[in-house]
């Protein structure tokens, strides 16, 4: 009997540390992956940290955009003002016709044809024709335009307005292109924000497979040892039941062999071979 329960003892203990074996090194994958999806998952934040602070930058250089764009409307909007003055006042005395800015254009347009473009003598003739007649339209306007000082003042006045106007045009174009490479950048570090965030959610999954396989280990490592430690229990029973038949047999035997000795001793009863071994057993003879 206790040879069997000592046997099977043994058996449940390689089992338990076969289960715990098992469960440490699961424990220790597990934390591998704990510690890899903390990294994925802080990885993430500053990656969302420096979304937003490219969000921060586009939302800033929009919002000088739309100011410098205010700027330029309200400048645009006073120089058309004086031009339309300008409109009135040379409709009233007879100057119309295109601005000495729109004919010194045509002008220089033309000339570059006649300079880059390869003419018949009829076609060039009739280019330098018109660039004279443009030359004339030019000045005659301008002495029209001299001679009104009112107009003169107001185009000067209205082109100042396109000038400073013009000025804030660049600035909006500059901050345009900023808060345009901002938002570009801002997009691309959400998108990798994303893929590192799906990395650690997977990476995660894997962690609790591995925790929950771990702690079935742990669960099976608990199970056997309660079974070991019920077959030590019934061991101690054994051992104790034992010991208490060999005592009681000692005690049966030793009362025995007082009877035989007294019997003998009185000439009731001669020795036997039984009865020497009875003496023998229970060591009566050496006491004596």
């Amino acid at each position: 009997m206790l040879k069997e329960l000592n046997e099977r003892k043994n058996e449940l203990k390689k089992l338990a540390e076969q289960y715990k074996e098992k469960r440490n090194e699961l424990n220790t994958q597990a934390s591998e992956l704990a510690s890899k999806r903390n990294e994925l998952n802080k990885k993430t934040k500053d990656l969302i940290n420096e979304a937003q602070e490219y969000k921060k930058l586009r939302d800033e250089n929009n919002k000088l955009v739309q100011e410098n764009k205010d700027k330029r409307d309200e400048l645009n909007s006073e120089a058309n003002k004086l031009y339309s003055k300008i409109e009135q006042i040379r409709s009233k005395n007879n100057i119309d016709g295109p601005s000495l800015k729109e004919i010194e254009k045509e002008i220089q347009r033309l000339e570059f044809t006649q300079q880059t473009e390869v003419l018949t003598p009829q076609k060039e003739k009739e280019l330098v024709n018109k660039i004279q007649d443009l030359k004339k339209q030019y000045e005659s306007k301008k002495e029209q335009l001299e001679n009104n000082t009112e107009i003169q003042r107001l185009s000067e006045e209205a082109q100042k307005y396109r000038d400073e106007a013009s000025q804030y045009h660049n600035a909006l174009a500059e901050y345009a292109q900023k808060a345009q490479e901002y938002h570009n950048k801002m997009v691309e570090t959400f998108k990798k924000a994303d893929q590192v965030r799906e990395e650690a959610d997977e990476t995660h999954k894997q962690f609790v497979e591995y925790q929950d396989a771990a702690d079935e280990q742990h669960k099976k490592f608990i199970a056997v040892q309660k079974d070991i430690r019920d077959i030590e229990k019934e061991i101690r029973n054994v051992k104790k039941s034992e010991a208490s038949s060999k005592k009681a047999e000692e005690e049966t035997t030793d009362k025995d062999a007082e009877t035989i000795f007294s019997q003998f001793k009185s000439g009731e009863k001669k020795l036997t071979t039984e009865s020497l071994l009875t003496l023998q057993k229970s060591g009566f003879m050496k006491n004596k």
